[in-house]
């Protein structure tokens, strides 16, 4: 297996220099795979807490031409930086829909931190608002975290007698109400620190869990302009006006390679995708009631 993963490294380093740079996030991505909603779903709880708002459907379901443009536009409304939709064709990832359960079509279920938190079948545009909205907000209103750090430094002021073992105990049991988050972030940094608000009379700051460029939309593959993607160092600039650093591919190790290549392919789906927005308008309206 090593043999045959070493002898594959030559093709995906050439495959990697034909494949161009990061693309930016359609405004609703179809999803080609199941590998590709997952690593979705948990590249948007880790990366970035926005919520991923799903689409199930099928070509041939009148109701879902109806509401195609509504989400679509409803995902230019709401911006790439506070959401991400996406379209999932249960005629083709019948893993995805028997996975989540879904009975009729359209069905639209609204994730965030990688699970399902809200849903509703049928084509009604007032519920889509409304839900996506919903989750919208939460996102927004938890995208938050309460460091050690500063969680120390405010019972210096208010509690000297808190000990540095007791804070740890604090902030470890408010880190542990999400697990793999690895600090204390979300509704669990926000009730803690409105409770010690109450307590004390105002509260230990907080600061955003995801900045504003972690939500800004880009593709998976967007870092790997990132020199650590790939082995750490650059492949130096071309000097006037050529293509600038990009990563020393022939550094990198067997696994940071399939990795990269990974990402760009996603990059490269993206792309197509873009390009089939207009053959989805056409779809959109291509439907016609039956009287």
């Amino acid at each position: 297996m090593l043999r045959s993963l070493l002898l594959l490294l030559p093709a995906v380093v050439a495959a990697l220099s034909l494949l161009g740079g990061a693309a930016a996030r359609p405004l609703v991505r179809h999803i080609r795979s199941t590998h590709e909603f997952d690593r979705l779903l948990k590249k948007h709880a880790t990366e970035t807490g926005l919520p991923v708002i799903v689409d199930f459907y099928s070509d041939g379901c009148g109701p879902c031409r109806m509401i195609a443009p509504t989400f679509k536009k409803l995902a230019g409304e709401i911006g790439q930086d506070n959401a991400v939709f996406v379209k999932v064709d249960t005629n083709s990832l019948h893993e995805l829909s028997s996975r989540y359960s879904v009975r009729s079509l359209p069905t639209f279920k609204f994730f965030y931190n990688g699970k399902v938190v809200n849903e509703f079948s049928g084509a009604g545009e007032g519920q889509l608002r409304q839900f996506t909205q919903q989750v919208v907000s939460k996102s927004q209103r938890e995208n938050v975290k309460l460091t050690r750090d500063t969680l120390g430094d405010y019972y210096k002021t208010k509690d000297e007698s808190k000990s540095g073992a007791d804070i740890d105990k604090l902030h470890k049991k408010c880190a542990d109400v999400n697990k793999g988050a690895g600090d204390c972030v979300g509704a669990a940094a926000s009730n803690l620190a409105r409770s010690l608000k109450k307590k004390y009379g105002d509260g230990p700051a907080t600061e955003p869990r995801f900045d504003t460029e972690a939500r800004q939309p880009s593709d998976d593959a967007a870092s790997s302009s990132n020199p650590k993607s790939a082995g750490g160092s650059t492949g130096g600039s071309t000097g006037g006006g050529g293509k600038p650093d990009t990563p020393n591919l022939h550094l990198a190790t067997k696994e940071q390679l399939l990795e990269e290549l990974e990402k760009r392919q996603d990059a490269e789906e993206d792309e197509m995708n873009e390009e089939e927005e207009d053959d989805d308008a056409e779809f959109e309206h291509s439907y016609t009631p039956s009287e």
